[in-house]
Formats: structure tokens, sequence, C-alpha cells
């Protein structure tokens, strides 16, 4: 008998998703305010912080052989198990600059050589994990129990992101206010990180069920390699002779232009002094503006944005997403020339923009879904999505020096101007949506 029957679902589901979301915004976001913290330019910063996208961009390439290899349970446990290890070490390993060459904002990105060795590590083992994990709530749950579940992962995946930019922003940001020391603050926090998730790990060794559909692909009796191989290049071939897959790609690399800049840059913003044409934020409050009410307005814009889009389907909402993408941009330049000390009225910014973005980002996903119809629907979507992952790498990996070129408000005006590649890639694919698309 299938032994998923004895574990309730309510037991592994929060949880698995929960550990999907927290070595991501680790690695994505914590890391960018970390090196911010410790003095490492922004050019520098951005540049190899944007290169950790790169295992989500190129997972569809290796997707497949979480089925042909092992099962996703032992996939899943696995990359938890190794994701611990790296944690546990970056605990341990987390460089100690002096304090004036934090404050001078110049302490050299090789200083944090094995921190980033150590991050591409937990990337890579996050975007595997990120597949097996969805593999597997697919075979564990029956049709009806996957729709049920599905508000479920999704909240517990935006609060991992809570917590992972919100609380522990926040411990990062008390521990530095009581011993006046950044890099102690973030090994503390890391030490935090590496328990809790251990503790979730070893939770799921026991806690996540082992469904009697969960084979591997290459079990006795199976198909052999060559075929999988042939099937898997059969997948991409099929993609990129789809009827305007050209616009699609372009679309899907250019819709969120001026949120790939802006997402880099707007930490480093909010800590950086008011010398520097920042906000001076303590790490505290960043946890508190950016991490909590930010990731709560995101968190809302796109649950509105769907019910929106299933009221009027895509061709109509997407004139409205897209500006709810870019108008609320604005609110970056309104911060960075005012500068403003109150601490609701930046909330307040923050919350307009990341609603925006929330709401806006809903098109993109409907997009990219409208796009993967077909023979392939699950591997074509899978390929959007390295785009998408792809679209937020590349322009921030020079966010950082252009920033550094032409200082903070002039860097958030040619995000406004980035607007217009949105506007451009919109009229363009608007022609193309069916009308019915997305339609409750």
């Amino acid at each position: 008998m299938n032994n998923i029957k004895k574990i309730s679902p309510w037991a592994w589901v929060p949880t698995l998703y929960f550990a999907q979301g927290i070595p991501y915004f680790i690695v994505n976001n914590i890391s960018v305010l970390m090196f911010a913290k410790m003095g490492v330019p922004n050019g520098d910063m951005a540049l190899f912080t944007s290169l950790l996208y790169l295992p989500w961009t190129i997972k569809p390439f290796w997707s497949p052989f979480v089925d042909i290899i092992r099962t996703k349970r032992w996939w899943v446990v696995s990359m938890q198990i190794l994701m611990s290890i790296a944690f546990i070490l970056l605990t341990l390993t987390i460089p100690h600059p002096d304090e004036a060459t934090m404050a001078a904002g110049t302490t050299p990105i090789s200083m944090f050589t094995v921190t980033l060795i150590l991050f591409i590590i937990t990337a890579f083992a996050s975007a595997t994990h990120d597949i097996a994990a969805d593999g597997f709530y697919m075979l564990a749950l029956k049709s009806g129990e996957q729709a049920e579940f599905v508000g479920i992962r999704s909240t517990f995946y935006r609060l991992a992101s809570i917590f992972g930019q919100g609380v522990l922003v926040a411990i990062a940001g008390a521990i530095e206010l009581k011993y006046d020391n950044i890099p102690l603050s973030w090994t503390i926090t890391m030490l935090v990180t590496a328990v809790m998730f251990s503790a979730v790990s070893f939770y799921h060794l026991f806690m996540i069920p082992k469904p009697s559909s969960d084979k591997s692909v290459l079990a006795p009796g199976t198909a052999g390699a060559k075929a999988i191989f042939k099937e898997f290049g059969r997948t991409f071939a099929t993609y990129f002779t789809k009827p305007g897959v050209l616009l699609a790609i372009v679309f899907m690399l250019l819709y969120r232009l001026p949120e790939a800049f802006l997402i880099k840059m707007c930490m480093p913003f909010l800590v950086a002094g008011k010398e520097a044409g920042g906000l001076g934020l303590s790490t505290a409050e960043v946890g508190i503006v950016y991490g909590t009410i930010g990731v709560i307005f995101l968190t809302l814009g796109g649950i509105l944005g769907g019910i929106f889009a299933s009221r009027i389907g895509l061709k109509k909402s997407i004139w409205w997403m897209a500006a709810c993408m870019t108008l609320p941009c604005l609110t970056f330049v309104y911060l960075a020339i005012c500068q403003p000390e109150n601490l609701f009225a930046i909330s307040t910014a923050i919350a307009i923009e990341q609603f925006g973005y929330g709401f806006g980002f809903t098109a993109y996903m409907l997009y990219m879904m409208y796009f993967s119809e077909g023979e392939f629907k699950t591997s074509h979507y899978a390929i959007c999505t390295a785009f998408m992952a792809l679209s937020m790498m590349i322009p921030g990996m020079f966010a950082g020096y252009i920033q550094e070129a032409i200082g903070y408000t002039n860097f958030f005006w040619m995000v406004i101007a980035c607007c217009i590649a949105t506007v451009i890639v919109t009229v363009f694919a608007d022609r193309r949506i069916d009308p019915e698309y997305g339609k409750k």
C-alpha cells in the first residue's frame, strides 16, 4: 500500500515549500545586503550576486536527469542535506573586514571567494531541489489534493520570503546594533539559518512520504538512456520552432527590464548613507520596510493580479499590468531626490512599488503559461522560466557599475527610461494573445 495515505499533506507540504524558498532568498537577496553592509563596492556586488542566478537560468538542461536518476524524494532530501552543510560552512567562513575598509566601501570581493563558492553550491542545490520538489508534489498528491494545497504551498513560499528578507535581516540588524559588529551579525544570522534549515531537513527525512509512483525512469524494464536523450532533444527542438518564439523570448527578456535593474540596487540604496545618495536605514529597518512590508504588498499585488486577469483575460489585463509594472518605479526617483527620513513615507513608497510589481508580474507568468501550451507544456514552461531568470541576471550584472558611474538618482531615472522596453514588447505580444485566454 502506498504509504502516502499514512502521512497527511499538512505534515510536509508547508515545510517543503518553506524550505524551497529559504535558500533562494538567501542566495539572491540576503547576499546583496550582506555584501553591501560589508563594504563591497556596488559594481562588484551586483555582478557576482547576479551570476548566482545562473543555476535557475540553466536548470532546464539538467531537469530531465532528476527523472532519470533516483527518485524525486531522494533528490529533495539529498539537496536539503547538501544545503544544510553549505549553510553550516557559510557560518564558519564569513570573512571579517576591518571597520575602516567597510566604512569606505572598498572591501575587495576576493575576500568572499569561499563565501561565493558556497553560495554557488547552494544555488545549484536549490535549483535542483525546485525541480524535484515540484515533481514530487505532483506525484505524491492526487489532482484534487494538488488543487487544494496549491494555495498552501504558495503561502509558505512567501512566508519563506518574509523569514529570509524580514526576520533574518532583522536579526542581523539587532545584533549589529547591540555589538556594533557587522561581520558578527551576519555570522550569527547564518548560524540561525543553518540550525533552522538543518532541523527542517532532518524532519523531512521521516515526514516526507514514499509514494509508489515515485520511481526512477531508469528502473529495470524502462526505456534506455538513448531514448530519453532523444526525447530531451525533441523537447527543445519543438520549443524553438513554435510560431512567434522570437517575439516570446524578447518579451520574456525585456518585460521586466526596469525591475531587473531596480531590484539589484534597492537594498544597497536603502542602507547607503545620505552623503552617498541613499536613505541611511539600519539593517533592522530594511528587514521591516523591504523584507516584511514590501513582501506583503508584493504578495497582495500578485493575488489581486490573478483575480483581475481571471475576470477579463490576459489580453485585456496585460496593459493594466504593464502600467503597474512601470509607473510605480517613480517612487524610487522620489526617494532618491527627497531622501525622506520618515519611515512611514519610505514604507509607503516601497509598498506601492512592490504592489505594482506583484500585480504586473501576473501578466508575465500568464504569458509564459500561454506560450507553453502544447505537447510539452511542462518542459516548455521550464524553458520559459530559464529566460525569466536570464532576464534578471543580465541587467543585474551591470546595475552596480552603472549606479557607481551615475549615482542613485540618475540610476532610478534610467530605470524609468527602461520602461519604454516594457511598453514596446507589450505592444507586440498583445497582438498574438487569444482574447479568451486566462478567463475563468
